[in-house]
């Protein structure tokens, strides 16, 4: 048996900021299903509906009084799985490294959200900025051989060039959200360089499906769609986006988990790329290779609901793009990765996911 099939045989310890989160969530229930032991940090902030996010540590065996507030750290009923409820910013993250020999940090705990940027710039600053510069540290501090983190689609902001490439250029964000994460890049591969930490940045194109977060179109034109209201619908609907569904979405952090980055001896600095290096880093788009209209994406919903949904159309909003599209190559021929489910599949689960959750006939 070959060294890196044993290294996939056997469990690992895994450090995963973010995992009462969309992605998070999933991914700590994937790792859990193969037998990993994670170790998952959230400060559940009130971004969004708190009970959605606690309801997600519920399914991962957390224990939670229907009155309090705030979940305190425990250990889930699952016996690999333990929760702390800090913010990454917070230096008793310093304290769960010291204390655990981690074989793999997944750091996918940000401020989201590119309008909400907009309306509170320092929230962004602390958590994408701080934060990630805090989990960097103890990265290095504690001699981790496997980082990776949640970059987005965002940061090819003006690039107009489609399909987006991990090697086009992307100087040019519109939105601090976006800024935030190029900036997350660039602070990985400082690391990268300096302390020959592994990094791997995940490029998110527009995931979506069950316990998907409420402020994304999916779960916000299903909800106001059940209760005959208007949906917004920006750019008077001439967008597109290549919207990723999450189980797609954790196949690719898996592998990237599994699949430490490497130096990559084709890098040449007279003609730099910006998706590989000398040092152990790598940045990967995490996309269906497939986008969909903004008018296919609602109906594709009224099919599904056999309701036509009423509709408000407004202009694009500051710090949108008008259409995104990944180029998805380099995950495949590096680590076999290919998005599997169609808009159709992936729209179908997430209603019937929605009705059941929220009782809804």
């Amino acid at each position: 048996i070959s060294n890196d099939f044993e290294k996939y045989l056997r469990s690992m310890k895994i450090l995963l900021t973010g995992c009462a989160g969309f992605i998070g969530f999933h991914v700590t229930r994937a790792l859990l299903e193969k037998n990993d032991e994670v170790f998952g940090i959230d400060s559940l902030n009130q971004y969004y509906d708190v009970n959605l996010k606690l309801d997600r540590l519920r399914e991962l065996g957390i224990e939670i009084d229907k009155n309090e507030e705030k979940v305190e750290t425990g250990s889930s009923i699952y016996e690999k799985f333990t929760f702390f409820n800090i913010d990454i910013s917070d230096e008793k993250l310093e304290y769960i490294f010291r204390k655990e020999k981690f074989d793999a940090v997944c750091n996918l705990a940000a401020q989201a959200g590119v309008r909400y940027s907009i309306e509170n710039p320092s929230e962004y600053i602390q958590s994408n900025i701080v934060g990630f510069s805090n989990i960097l540290e103890n990265c290095r501090k504690f001699n981790i051989t496997n980082l990776s983190y949640a970059s987005s689609s965002s940061v090819y902001g003006l690039n107009s060039k489609l399909p987006f490439s991990e090697e086009d250029e992307t100087s040019h964000p519109i939105s601090l959200y976006a800024a935030s994460k190029k900036s997350n890049e660039l602070m990985a591969h400082t690391y990268s360089h300096l302390y020959n930490i592994p990094t791997t940045g995940m490029r998110f194109f527009t995931a979506y499906g069950p316990w998907g977060r409420p402020d994304m179109s999916l779960f916000k034109f299903v909800k106001a769609a059940l209760n005959k209201e208007k949906i917004e619908v920006y750019n008077n609907g001439d967008m597109t986006r290549d919207f990723t569904y999450i189980d797609d979405v954790v196949s690719a952090v898996l592998m990237v988990i599994q699949n430490p980055a490497r130096k990559d001896l084709n890098f040449s600095p007279k003609v730099p790329q910006p998706n590989i290096s000398l040092a152990p880093y790598k940045i990967y788009n995490v996309g269906n290779n497939n986008p969909v209209s903004l008018k296919k994406f609602i109906s594709v919903i009224e099919e599904n609901l056999e309701i036509e949904v009423k509709k408000s159309f407004l202009p694009i909003q500051p710090g949108d793009v008008k259409q995104t599209y990944a180029e998805t190559n380099n995950i495949k021929n590096d680590l076999g990765f290919e998005a599997k489910v169609k808009i159709e599949e992936g729209v179908k689960k997430f209603i019937k996911w929605y009705r059941t959750y929220h009782k809804i006939k």
